[in-house]
């Protein structure tokens, strides 16, 4: 918190020195640079990429069912001074992609009970050879599967991380219009509230010259103090939002910011997001759905489960493992091995029944038609999505310039209603009641265009368009 504190004190003061060599200056904080900080520290965007680095450290751990390994096996056993047996086996094996194995070994075995089948000459015995899965597991086995999948996680990961890290900037993105928004009605008020003054105070001084009687000056009151009640709340409302604004501001080794007062945001119209979100309509003519990370995470999840399904199909077939072995006395001696010398063998097994084979495989299948039917529906429900989308935005636009023509012919009627009393041909009351109506439709037209803004969140939103916020 130490250094948070150092961080807002040098914007503080380099701010104070800015407006004083600049009165009219301002610290604006923009919507890209907010959202470029919420992606460079926030601490769910380091989350999010925990997921990569998961997703790669799987794949190595997949890659390692086919490291060499060395097996050493030693069994030594004397009783009474008499040497039972002394017994070694040592194996070097290197695992290859179609389940073949390559072997060498040397068996070195002595002892006066040793078993028959374990002698060999006093100096050992050299092996070298393969295993060879002839049936199951040949084209694919576990380790095959296992590698397929871990490459295929290190894509999905990637996906994934696109998707929580656009949920983080959706978030971020509502909470700064709200931000901005309430600023718009600190402003809106703070007018209407000197309006009012200095309405009260020239009413006033009418009153103590005698023009008008002392009554007259209690409503223009009434509506100064109703404006100082509005702007309290509006300033209550910005308060709130800026807290909220500063869960996303964070800065290095995980230190939280907080928004100060003299931070404002920067000017928006209705085109403002679209370069920093993506959201310009004409663009969405150009957006492929299979490039979105929904899609593409569902696509990666089908993969994933296909390999399981021809690993499953695998187990179908019965287990056939040929194995084949040269010996010799000497490891160098190679051009005397001789084919007669050798240790083979071959191991079969397959389950009468295969039900238990035959139910996952169909499990396996099942998984597969469900995930693309979800890929299916995910397809539908995003290009509904957009263009339900794109139908709102456009509507919002329409009801935002109906409003903006409410909006001046309000400000008309306000005028007209101050000049008539100006001459003596209005009251209070009746520029009260137009006052309302204009602060009512100013109010409706920054709701509306609250509405157009985080409509084209939600554009941004369920395209996913992440990589245009730099």
């Amino acid at each position: 918190m130490r250094y948070g504190l150092v961080f807002l004190l040098v914007i503080f003061f380099e701010s104070k020195a800015q407006d004083a060599l600049e009165p009219d200056a301002v610290n604006e904080l923009s919507l890209n640079e907010f959202l470029a900080y919420v992606k460079e520290f926030h601490p769910l965007s380091q989350l999010a990429n925990f997921e990569i680095s998961a997703a790669q450290a799987e794949l190595l751990r997949s890659r390692g069912a086919f490291d060499p390994q060395v097996m050493v096996d030693w069994k030594n056993k004397e009783f009474k001074g008499t040497e039972y047996y002394d017994v070694l086996n040592s194996t070097f094996k290197i695992p290859t992609w179609y389940g073949i194995e390559v072997k060498a070994g040397f068996e070195q075995n002595q002892g006066q009970f040793l078993n028959q089948e374990r002698v060999v000459p006093d100096d050992g015995l050299y092996s070298a050879g393969v295993s060879v899965p002839i049936g199951q597991g040949l084209f694919i086995n576990q380790r095959m599967a296992d590698l397929k999948q871990a490459k295929i996680l290190q894509d999905l990961s990637v996906a994934q991380r696109d998707i929580r890290l656009n949920n983080l900037l959706f978030d971020a993105v509502l909470a700064y219009l709200d931000w901005y928004l309430a600023n718009r009605e600190v402003s809106l008020f703070a007018e209407f509230l000197e309006r009012a003054e200095v309405r009260f105070n020239g009413i006033k001084q009418s009153a103590m010259e005698g023009d008008i009687p002392i009554i007259d000056t209690l409503e223009a009151g009434i509506i100064v103090q109703n404006r100082q009640v509005s702007l309290e709340q509006s300033n209550l409302k910005l308060t709130q939002s800026r807290l909220r604004l500063s869960n996303f501001l964070w800065f290095e080794d995980n230190i939280p910011l907080e928004l100060n007062p003299f931070v404002v945001p920067e000017e928006l119209d209705e085109n403002s997001l679209d370069p920093v979100l993506g959201t310009n309509l004409l663009q969405l003519e150009n957006f492929v759905l299979e490039d979105h990370p929904r899609i593409k995470a569902l696509d990666y999840r089908i993969d994933r489960l296909e390999v399981d399904q021809r690993l499953k199909a695998e187990m179908l077939k019965p287990q056939l493992d040929v194995e084949y072995n040269f010996i010799n006395e000497r490891v160098g001696q190679f051009e005397n091995f001789n084919t007669n010398d050798y240790k083979a063998g071959i191991f079969f097994r397959v389950p009468l029944f295969l039900r238990k084979e035959r139910g996952d495989l169909k499990l396996a299948k099942i998984k597969v038609n469900e995930a693309e039917l979800d890929l299916d529906f995910e397809t539908l429900r995003l290009q509904n999505e957009i263009q339900a989308s794109r139908s709102e935005i456009l509507s919002f636009i329409i009801q935002l310039d109906t409003f903006r023509n409410i909006v001046r012919d309000n400000t008309s009627l306000l005028n007209a209603e101050e000049r008539k009393f100006s001459i003596g041909e209005s009251s209070v009351f009746l520029i009260n009641a137009r006052e309302v109506g204009l602060i009512d439709a100013r109010l409706n037209e920054i709701k509306l265009f609250e509405n157009l803004l985080k409509s084209k969140a939600d554009l941004f939103n369920i395209l996913i368009n992440e990589a245009d916020v730099d």
